[in-house]
């Protein structure tokens, strides 16, 4: 077997920039390598390295007992993870794509999900992989899942921005007893203007603290996920026109940094929630209520919300680009309610 990491999971200790998708590897290769118990399930994920390469050149240094490439069976091979969870193993199972998790909703939720409540141990499971639009995917490839399982108790749901907070995230998720939902937007795979430089050294982002990615005291925008960079992007637009808007980057989902959202709401008065989700029981409905509740006396304007609409993900270029929140759909938003 091989020795040596392959180069995308050794940049970082070069002091280079990685992309989203290098940082997920890195995590994954150095968790490996720190925990014997740490190993990996999914389809094509050993030979082929997987369909987005994140796992290129494992196989090859760990071997086939802990990268083991899958039937194509999702509810199968996440229950065999659980299994191997239950016996002190963490498995780390890939999603070729995250709209095929449906098979193993049932495994999830009806039995991962109530391992700990119903007395049964600790289940340190992480199923992880590609979600979002913007890639012409059509409705099979493009879907974000988190709000299939938001509502189940006993699960942790993590989506991240950055490829610093991508792999501190991932490696908290590895570490924790709770099973994790974690999720990555391919959009930003090797975005760019996504990368970043990361610590040399071991670290971790812990689940459930959100992150203020601007500072601004007119607008608060929470958001997450591909929509931070676009938030981003109207707030320079927003900001030539004198205009302040908080962007914060939730990072994970469930639990929720009710905290902070609270916080940047009482200093900012107005709230828009952003997100690529589809409308109806998106997430934005249930940050709305939190802050309905927690901080209803600090607003001077209705809670607005600017996400996708209700439709199937759109194949077509031109449907997709409607179908998704843009640039100027939260510039809009964010100039209506500051001027409320």
């Amino acid at each position: 077997m091989s020795t040596e990491a392959p180069a995308h999971v050794s940049r970082t200790r070069a002091g280079e920039p990685v992309t989203l998708l290098e940082s997920i590897s890195e995590a994954l290769w150095e968790e490996m390598e720190r925990d014997e118990r740490v190993f990996l399930m999914g389809e094509d994920i050993g030979a082929y390295g997987g369909a987005f390469k994140v796992t290129r050149g494992f196989l090859d240094h760990f071997g086939p007992e802990r990268v083991i490439d899958t039937p194509i069976s999702e509810g199968g091979f996440t229950g065999a993870a659980a299994g191997a969870a239950h016996m002190g193993l963490r498995p780390v199972v890939e999603m070729q794509f995250m709209d095929f998790i449906s098979p193993a909703y049932d495994v999830l939720t009806n039995y991962v999900a109530t391992s700990l409540y119903r007395g049964a141990g600790p289940m340190p499971l992480v199923v992880r992989g590609p979600v979002g639009g913007g890639n012409r995917g059509g409705p099979f490839h493009s879907q974000n899942v988190e709000m299939a399982f938001f509502h189940t108790p006993g699960l942790k749901i993590v989506y991240p921005s950055n490829p610093h907070d991508a792999k501190g995230l991932l490696k908290a998720a590895i570490r924790d007893d709770n099973p994790v939902i974690f999720e990555e937007h391919k959009g930003l795979y090797r975005a760019p203007h996504c990368r970043q430089v990361l610590p040399r050294e071991d670290y971790v982002v812990p689940l459930g603290s959100a992150r203020t990615a601007l500072e601004g005291d007119d607008l608060t925008v929470v958001t997450y996920g591909l929509m931070v960079h676009r938030s981003l992007e109207a707030a320079a637009e927003l900001a030539k026109d004198g205009i302040r808007i908080e962007v914060i980057d939730l990072r994970t989902l469930l639990p929720l940094d009710e905290d902070m959202i609270a916080a940047s709401v009482q200093r900012t008065g107005k709230l828009l929630i952003v997100h690529e989700d589809t409308r109806t029981g998106g997430i934005a409905g249930e940050i709305a209520i939190l802050m309905n509740e927690r901080a209803f006396e600090w607003l001077d304007g209705p809670i607005l919300r600017v996400t996708a609409i209700d439709s199937p993900v759109p194949f077509s270029g031109v449907l997709e680009d409607y179908f998704l929140p843009s640039v100027e759909d939260i510039g809009t938003a964010a100039r209506y309610l500051v001027n409320y």
